[in-house]
């Protein structure tokens, strides 16, 4: 492929539909309360048209490299992007709530092949002494998605229509196909080959992967384990998990060949990758959180904080990919992670006084530890894969990343919210008529209240109330403190799986 295709073009032709679908990932957030009001919609049923598309996303990812070789890739490429640009307008012009949930389960179906496909292609692409460069590519665009994405959902439903997010994927979608067709070409090992279905594999990972998405989508709103529902789907997950991996392992042509994961360069880089995603979806989660909820900062000026961090992680990747060519990639990924454990740190000191340079910056860091991280860290994990297999692994390090990043979501949201009822506990033991200082603080508080006009009489009981209020944001602030801290613990745990990853050099080509 390379030899007859310049390797620009073939990485321009898959990472526009790439990009499309990341963007698609998370436009939907901010327009859901259009989309909810314009289909007369309630909030759960609205909600639904994120969690089937993530659902259906996390489904196929697994199944891509499977799939590429039953229909061929460029096959399987070419019908996914015009799947999920048929689909997109189906969405647009979607007429209720349910139809709209029908057509995002097929825009997830078709758009959650792209990611692991594009990135073998271009591992393929770029020969071995360039796979730093190749990813720096493909993490420029899985990073800018997320970015760039609730910016420009708010601003299109601002100023047109809900409608308009999907639309606009039309046109990319065309000349994605068109692209496609010309500059993608099936190396003979890509090539359509008949292969046995692996129907009870193929169940039972649509039932784990898919009850899984919506256990950690759905968990903390039904309060997990308290929830019949979610008891039920965690049971599902255990079971389908435990006789899908029996099952791949004892057949002939498996959805998923997980012998892959022998391999323990693979098999630890997605571990490292797993929990890298924790913390960077953390973080991304609970930073606009703590701003807005604490600092009473709008949604705007949360966006100038995340914003920079991303900028970051595009800035870094491309030097990095030139780096890693003349360092060992293992000292660069170790030294990402110190960065972002660091960054989490930061934030864990975070208080109710912070500016916004004392906030920025720590995002900045971490955006400049992520892109440490990624680009060496997979070529790390997939630099002992064989060509042939580069689908199947592409396949897993995405669903590891895809769920990492879910887990991660939910883990702080849940943990949160755990650790603020804690704080709230001990410091309400505080709240006592025998302890002098909240005599005097609710004294203080009482004549605040008549200062502004309260009766007398009842200036008392609205002290009180200034005082429970503020142990309620007391409690609050240090429970984030708590998750950051805990997210850097984390991801500092990581550093001594790098040292056991192999390096395999490669010698750089003779001509460009």
């Amino acid at each position: 492929m390379a030899a007859t295709v310049n390797k620009w073009l073939v990485a321009v032709t898959v990472m526009m539909p790439t990009l499309m679908v990341i963007i698609d990932t998370s436009v939907v957030n901010v327009s859901l309360d259009h989309i909810r009001g314009s289909l007369s919609a309630g909030i759960d049923e609205a909600t639904w048209s994120i969690t089937s598309y993530l659902a259906a996303n996390a489904v196929i990812v697994p199944m891509t490299g499977w799939l590429s070789r039953f229909f061929g890739r460029k096959r399987y490429l070419l019908f996914s992007v015009t799947l999920f640009t048929l689909s997109s307008l189906l969405c647009g012009i979607a007429w209720n709530i349910q139809s709209l949930i029908v057509f995002r389960i097929f825009q997830g179906l078709a758009g959650g092949s792209l990611q692991p496909i594009s990135q073998s292609i271009l591992l393929e692409t770029f020969p071995p002494a360039q796979h730093g460069m190749a990813m720096a590519i493909f993490g420029m665009g899985i990073m800018f998605g997320p970015v760039i994405g609730p910016l420009m959902g708010g601003w299109i439903t601002d100023n047109w229509s809900w409608h308009w997010i999907f639309y606009i994927n039309i046109p990319i979608g065309i000349v994605s196909t068109v692209l496609s067709l010309l500059f993608i070409k099936d190396p003979p090992y890509m090539m359509r080959t008949a292969v046995k279905i692996d129907y009870w594999g193929l169940v039972f990972l649509i039932l784990w992967v898919g009850c899984l998405q919506m256990i950690l989508d759905r968990g903390q709103r039904e309060d997990w384990f308290a929830s019949q529902f979610i008891i039920l789907l965690t049971i599902i997950t255990a079971v389908s998990l435990i006789f899908f991996v029996i099952t791949e392992l004892i057949v002939d042509y498996p959805i998923v060949e997980l012998r892959a994961l022998k391999n323990y360069s693979f098999c630890l880089g997605n571990v490292v990758i797993f929990f890298v995603l924790v913390n960077l979806f953390g973080s991304i989660v609970l930073l606009p959180i703590y701003l807005q909820s604490l600092m009473g900062y709008t949604a705007t000026l949360s966006g100038f904080v995340l914003g920079p961090g991303g900028i970051a992680i595009l800035v870094t990747m491309p030097i990095i990919g030139q780096l890693i060519t003349r360092f060992n990639p293992k000292y660069i990924v170790g030294l990402g992670i110190v960065v972002t454990a660091y960054s989490t740190l930061m934030m864990s000191r975070f208080n109710m006084t912070a500016d916004f340079w004392t906030v920025l910056w720590p995002r900045v860091i971490m955006g400049m530890g992520i892109g440490m991280i990624f680009i060496p860290l997979t070529t790390l994990t997939l630099s002992s894969i064989r060509k042939e297999e580069m689908g199947n692994a592409t396949s897993i390090y995405n669903l590891v990343r895809n769920l990492g990043g879910g887990l991660g979501v939910a883990f702080v949201s849940t943990l949160l919210s755990r650790r603020s009822q804690f704080h709230q506990n001990r410091l309400i033991e505080h709240l006592t008529p025998y302890d002098m200082t909240y005599q005097w603080s609710s004294q203080q508080a009482a004549d605040a209240m008549v200062q502004r006009g309260m009766e007398t009489s009842i200036a008392p009981s609205g002290g009180l109330g200034l005082i429970y209020d503020q142990l309620l944001k007391q409690a609050y602030m240090m429970s984030f403190n708590d998750v950051f801290y805990f997210l850097s613990v984390m991801i500092i745990c990581m550093l001594p799986l790098i040292a056991f990853m192999k390096h395999i050099r490669h010698e750089a080509p003779k001509s460009p």
